[in-house]
Formats: C-alpha cells, structure tokens, sequence
C-alpha cells in the first residue's frame, strides 16, 4: 500500500484500535510489540510486512469503515480492557468487526445515552478534538432544585482541580422542573458535569446525554446500536450540532434573564 511506511500510531489507529491520540498513550505505556520487540518511540513507522500487537493480540488494517451510535446502559465502562470490569459497552453491538471498534469521547460508568463507536482514527480526532467544538447535550437529574445563580457560574466556568476551568455551553430547564435540566458542552473533561455539580454543592441522580452534534438518541431503546446515517455523517465532519440549529440559541438563559 502506498500509505507505508506509515507512523506506529497512525496503523494502529486505522486498525480500529484506538483514536490517535490513544494509539500514542498504547505506545508510551509499552502495550505495543513490532514484530515482536517493544516499541514506546513516537515516531517509529510500520511497513505493511510487519507484525503488530496490542496487549498480546495481533492487529491489521481494516478497508471498510463503520460509524454507529449506540445507547449505553448504566454500569457498563467504555474501555476496551479493564481486568476489574466485566460489562463493556462495545461488547452491545453485535457484529462481526467489532473487535475492530473504538468509543469516540466516553461516558463514565453510572452514566448512560448516546455513545459513538468507529475504526476511522481520522473522524475519532475530528469528533474529540477541543477546536471543532462538538456539542454534547446531557439530561442532568439532581438531588434538588437547582439554582439559576449556580448554573450561571459553571456558564462563567469554575476552577476545581486544575488550571482550565470547567464550562458549559448552554442549560435550559426542563418544564414544570428544576431538578432535571439540559446541559450543553464541548468541551471532554473527565466527568465533567458530576465535577461540576459536586463543586456546587449537588449530588447528580441520572445523567443521560441525548445528541452528539447531529446526532440525537432519539427512541433509541437502552443498549440498541445502529449504523449513522451518511448525513449524519457528514454533519458532524461539517461541525453540524444540530438539526435545529435556528432555534438552538432562544432558550439560553443567563445572569441578567432570558437570552434571546
């Protein structure tokens, strides 16, 4: 193939490993053998004869590329390997490639919603990375009313356990309640709306997200899969965030009232 010799981290990420990113993290962990032989060098590069393994298992490039949407339950993890695991949320999409699949982004395991899956390293880093501004919608439950002084400080952002602070987008409330609302980010901190939250002095009941970009969860049932659409697809590298997007802006709400 003409794209050889290729970087390490790129083949392992078109072998639907891992995002590139993550294929660097396997590399400098010691997790990777070429033919036979550790490597942690960054810029070590493959040729289409050699042997590649990953944790023990030997891995090729696959030609046809898979993009699906699954809804994960509570109580599964998005790793593909943790020995003190035993439900994993790639494990729900029954299908013959799908050792071949990686999570884009992640949901913690008391979370559940919309989750993507793909062996396209190249879409992965477009879905994950802070420039392209993703939206990610959430259905946050609380222990109580919330109050609108709070969500408007995690609006500002809140500095909690690092220099970045944490922020959202946009909340709208959800009507006739305040103890379950709409969360909006683009950012991917680590649990970033529990973070949040527990900062503020709430504890999070349910936390379910909805849409990714273009894509919603729609009716899909608790650990249903299905393959994207091509124009979601196509959304989401063209930095869609919504199917509605004429409308997205009327409901946020800020400190001085409503925002319209």
């Amino acid at each position: 193939m003409s794209d050889f010799p290729m970087r390490l981290q790129a083949y392992i990420s078109k072998c639907g490993v891992a995002s590139r990113r993550a294929s660097e993290d396997l590399i400098r962990q010691g997790r990777v053998l070429v033919n036979n032989k550790k490597v942690t060098e960054m810029g070590y590069k493959v040729n289409e004869d050699d042997i590649v393994q990953v944790d023990g298992e030997t891995i090729e490039m696959s030609e046809k590329l898979y993009y699906i949407a699954l809804n994960k339950p509570r109580g599964y993890v998005c790793s593909n390997f943790d020995p003190n695991e035993d439900r994993f949320a790639r494990d729900l999409i029954q299908m013959r490639d799908k050792d071949l699949l990686f999570n884009v982004g992640r949901l913690d395991k008391d979370s559940s919603g919309l989750l993507l899956f793909t062996n396209d390293g190249k879409f992965a880093n477009s879905m994950m990375h802070p420039r392209y501004e993703v939206e990610k919608e959430y259905i946050v439950k609380l222990d109580r009313n919330v109050e609108i002084e709070d969500l408007n400080k995690a609006l500002d952002g809140l500095y909690i356990d690092m220099k970045i602070p944490y922020r959202i987008k946009r909340y709208d409330f959800i009507p006739r309640t305040k103890q379950f609302i709409k969360i909006t980010l683009t950012e991917g901190k680590n649990r970033e709306i529990r973070k949040i939250f527990s900062f503020l002095g709430y504890e999070v009941k349910s936390l379910v997200r909805i849409r990714i970009g273009c894509v919603e969860l729609g009716d899909m049932e608790v650990g249903e899969w299905r393959n994207l659409k091509k124009e979601e697809i196509e959304g989401l590298l063209k930095g869609k965030n919504t199917l509605r997007e004429r409308s997205r802006m009327l409901k946020t709400r800020r400190k001085d009232g409503n925002r319209n």
